[in-house]
Order: C-alpha cells, then structure tokens, then sequence
C-alpha cells in the first residue's frame, strides 16, 4: 500500500526514508513568486526570506488535478492511503477527495490527522509502517487513531500578524480584543481539528512556562512522555522549553522539528511548540 500525505506535515530528517510515501506540496506566494513548501524553498531558506520583507505570504493547497495525477500513477500498484492535514485548518483533505473521485480506478482510503505539523508526522510515520508490514486499512486506520488520541499539539508564537492574515484565528473567542499584546496557547482540538486557546501571557518567556503548565495539567509531573519540538527559526526558544519540559517529566525526545514554510507562512519566525503523548498510551509500531 503506497501512503500519499501533504507538507503540512513535518518529519524528522530520514524519518521516511525506505517508505512508499508522497508527499503533494502545499503552496505559498510571497512578493509575487510562488513556492512549492519543501521542494523549491526549505525551511531554512523561508524563515531568511521572512527577514527581508515587508509582506505577507499567501499560501494554497494542491488542487485535485494535482492529487488525481498522484492517484494515478499509484492506481496499478495497489490501494492507496491518503493521510493529511486537519479539515479543520485546510481544504486539503477535501481536495485530496475530489482528486480520487476523478480517478476511478484507483482504491484510496483516507485519514484526517485533525493535526498537522509533527503531529500529523506522527501519524504519518505510523501509517507508513504498518502500510509497509502489510496490514490492511482497517487495521492501520486503528493504530492511527490510536496515535492521535494518545498525542496532543500546544504551541505559543511572539507574533500574531500572520495567524491574522491568514485567517486561522478568527473563532478563537477572547483572542483578538487584545491580539497584538498577548502571547497566546494554542491547541489543536481533536473533536474538530481547529485550533483553540489554552491560555495567554503578557511576554513570550512566560507563555513557554504557561506550556509546561498546561502540559502539567493534562498528565501528572514525572510521567515518561514521548515529546517532539517544532518551532520557526527559533533554536533558543526550543532549548528553553526542552530543559523547562525536562525538569518535570521523564522524556524521550524525538528530534526537533523546524516547521514547513507552508507551516511557517501562518506564523511567522519565533514560534515554538511542542506533540507530546505519555508513552504507555502510544502503541507498539509495527
């Protein structure tokens, strides 16, 4: 089974590597040159460019031509897996439908993450195993889910302007009265796959601290966490939250995640985030 997947996901580096994976770029324009997110412009590159201008990047999501072309180069070599990004933050998942409507021939079977970012990594991972152990989509749809229930996402960001412009925060009640002065929390709900608030903080520096609080809440200190660190061209801060994370749990780190530019284009250069699960709650992987 061949898994087809998008660059709202981010993996550590070879984490795929030896697996039947695609990856169908998101899109992203900024000062009037479009981008293929992961292929013609790598994280790295994105966050210098942010630096050197003014605007504001624009991102769009592969159109079912693209996902149908995919479906049909994949269709004779048996059935498909198509995971991605949340429904609830992009269309993707609907144009991946409509792209498999328009190739008849080809068996897909989809998953929605309702994540993204090393979340929607993790699940990717898991699904790229079993599909390479052979099991079938009923059973590896199960472990997915099993992932994702287990596995939660809170991030804090210093500079809200493209969340704004993008449009991502619109619903999140409370948030924009003073949206410029606070340093906000942000999950991932698992019942809609849409971002919500978990708190917010006058300064960057305390709405890490607020991370581990709210990690603190949600599991009991000195549990051992299966833990992964994204953030936008921010080492520092990703160090700080690691040490601050470690002092109150027993952590085995997966390697820090830089977030895709198509990612990054909603939030810009600073944010630092973290997935986390307790282990005994994650399932063997095939």
């Amino acid at each position: 089974m061949n898994v087809v997947t998008d660059s709202g996901m981010d993996v550590p580096a070879g984490a795929l590597d030896g697996f039947n994976v695609i990856q169908v770029p998101l899109k992203l324009e900024l000062d009037g040159k479009t981008y293929l997110s992961g292929v013609d412009i790598q994280p790295a590159d994105f966050y210098d460019l942010l630096l050197t201008t003014d605007s504001l990047p624009v991102t769009s999501l592969p159109s079912p031509g693209e996902f149908a072309d995919v479906y049909r180069k994949l269709a004779g070599q048996g059935e498909i897996l198509s995971i991605h990004i949340s429904s609830g933050l992009s269309n993707t998942y609907q144009s991946a439908h409509a792209g498999a409507e328009m190739v008849p021939e080809a068996k897909v079977h989809f998953i929605d993450t309702m994540t993204l970012s090393a979340a929607q990594g993790w699940q990717v991972v898991a699904a790229a195993r079993a599909a390479k152990a052979g099991w079938p989509f009923d059973k590896i749809n199960a472990l997915v889910k099993k992932v994702r229930d287990a596995s939660d996402t809170i991030y804090t960001l210093p500079d809200l302007r493209y969340l704004i412009h993008g449009g991502r925060i619109s619903h999140l009640k409370g948030l924009l009265a003073s949206i410029l002065r606070i340093k906000p929390l942000i999950g991932v709900s698992k019942e809609d796959g849409k971002y919500y608030e978990r708190g917010k903080h006058p300064t960057f520096a305390r709405a890490l601290e607020g991370i581990v609080k709210a990690v603190a809440k949600d599991v009991p200190e000195g549990t051992a966490l299966k833990a992964q660190i994204a953030h936008t061209a921010n080492p520092e801060g990703a160090e700080k939250l690691r040490q601050a994370i470690n002092s109150r749990f027993d952590c085995q780190w997966e390697p820090d995640s830089v977030v895709a530019p198509a990612l990054g284009a909603h939030t810009g250069r600073g944010l630092v985030g973290m997935v986390y699960a307790q282990q005994d709650a994650l399932p063997v992987l095939p």
